[in-house]
C-alpha cells in the first residue's frame, strides 16, 4: 500500500527550480518553472519536473493538503517568470557538446526532454494536463507546451521554433505534436520557417485551445475548469480515445531525438556563433525587455 505524504512540503523542499501550488476547490496542481541561470530548460528544471509529474503519477494523483485526502483533478505548466513561459533548450550546454562531439551527453539531455513531454501527454492518471503561456515559449518551450491536454495562451503570447535559423530543427516532439493537432503538411511548414506566432494566430490554426486576454490568464483557466468540471470524466476518457484513434509512441519521439542529435553534431562552427548569440538572448531576458526573437530574426 502506497503512503501518501505532505505533497506540498516533500515537493518544495526537494525541488530547486520549479515552485508548486495545489488549489483544492478543483483539485488544480500547478507546476511553475523558474530556471537559472537563464530562462530554457536546464538539467534541474527538466529533473525537478520529472520527479514532481512522476511522484504525482504514481500516487495516481493522491495528496494530502492541510491534513486531508485530496484528488489532483489538473495538473498546469507555468511560468514564475514574467514574460516569459520558457526559451527552450539549454543552448550553451548544447554548444558545449557539440564543439566536444560528445553524442551520449547530447542523447542524454534529449531523453530527458522526452521524458518529460511524454509523461505529460500520456500521464497514467485521471488527471488533465493543461499548459498556460503567459509570454514567450520558444524551441522546447513550444513543445512542452503542445505536450499539454489543452493549452491556454495569453493574446500576447508569443511562441515559434528557431532551431532552422542555426541549421537545426526542433527534435523534442514539435513535429509529433504538431501533426497530430494541424496536420503534417502545417506542422512542417511551422518546423520550416522558424517564424514566431502570436496566440491569436495559433488559436486560429488550431493549436492553442483557449485564448485569454493579457493578463487573464489564470482567470480564464479557472473560468475553462469550472465550465468542465462537471464533465471531466467524459473530457479525459474523450482524450484517451483520441490518443487511441491518432496514437503516439515514446519510440516515435525517442526516436526523431536520435535523430537531432546526429543532426547536431553536425553543426558548422558557423552555426554554433548563431546559437551563442541566442544564449545572449536568452541571457538578457533575465534583466532587460528586449524581445529574444528579435535577436533570432537578426541572426
Amino acid at each position: 500500500m502506497n503512503a501518501v505524504v505532505e505533497f506540498q512540503q516533500f515537493s518544495n523542499a526537494s525541488l530547486e527550480q520549479v515552485r508548486i501550488r495545489f488549489d483544492e476547490e478543483y483539485g488544480v496542481m500547478w507546476s511553475f518553472m523558474r530556471p537559472e541561470p537563464r530562462p530554457c530548460f536546464t538539467r534541474t528544471t527538466l529533473q525537478d519536473l520529472l520527479q514532481h509529474h512522476t511522484y504525482l503519477e504514481s500516487m495516481k494523483g493522491r495528496v494530502v493538503s492541510n491534513g486531508n485526502f485530496q484528488q489532483t483533478n489538473y495538473l498546469i505548466l507555468a511560468s514564475d517568470l514574467q514574460g516569459v513561459f520558457n526559451l527552450g533548450g539549454d543552448l550553451a550546454a548544447f554548444g558545449e557538446a557539440i564543439r566536444a562531439q560528445t553524442r551520449k551527453e547530447l542523447l542524454s539531455y534529449a531523453k530527458l526532454c522526452i521524458d518529460n513531454v511524454w509523461t505529460f501527454y500520456n500521464l497514467q492518471a485521471p488527471i488533465t494536463t493543461i499548459s498556460m503561456v503567459q509570454g514567450q515559449a520558444m524551441g522546447g518551450g513550444f513543445e512542452a507546451a503542445l505536450s499539454a491536454h489543452v493549452m491556454i495562451a495569453e493574446k500576447s503570447a508569443l511562441m515559434g521554433l528557431p532551431e532552422v535559423l542555426f541549421n537545426l530543427f526542433p527534435g523534442m516532439g514539435a513535429l509529433s505534436f504538431l501533426s497530430r493537432k494541424i496536420g503534417m503538411r502545417a506542422a512542417e511548414a511551422m518546423v520550416r520557417s522558424g517564424r514566431v506566432y502570436t496566440a491569436t494566430e495559433l488559436h486560429e490554426m488550431g493549436v492553442v485551445d483557449v485564448l485569454a486576454e493579457d493578463g487573464q490568464g489564470e482567470k480564464t483557466l479557472y473560468d475553462w475548469i469550472r465550465k468542465n468540471h462537471r464533465s471531466l470524466n467524459s473530457f479525459q476518457a474523450i482524450q484517451r480515445a483520441r490518443q487511441r484513434v491518432n496514437p503516439l509512441t515514446v519510440e516515435e519521439l525517442y526516436e526523431i531525438t536520435e535523430i537531432w542529435v546526429d543532426a547536431a553534431l553536425r553543426l558548422s562552427e558557423r552555426d554554433l556563433r548563431i546559437m551563442e548569440r541566442l544564449v545572449r538572448a536568452q541571457n538578457r531576458k533575465v534583466t532587460e525587455p528586449e524581445p529574444v526573437v528579435a535577436e533570432q530574426a537578426s541572426a
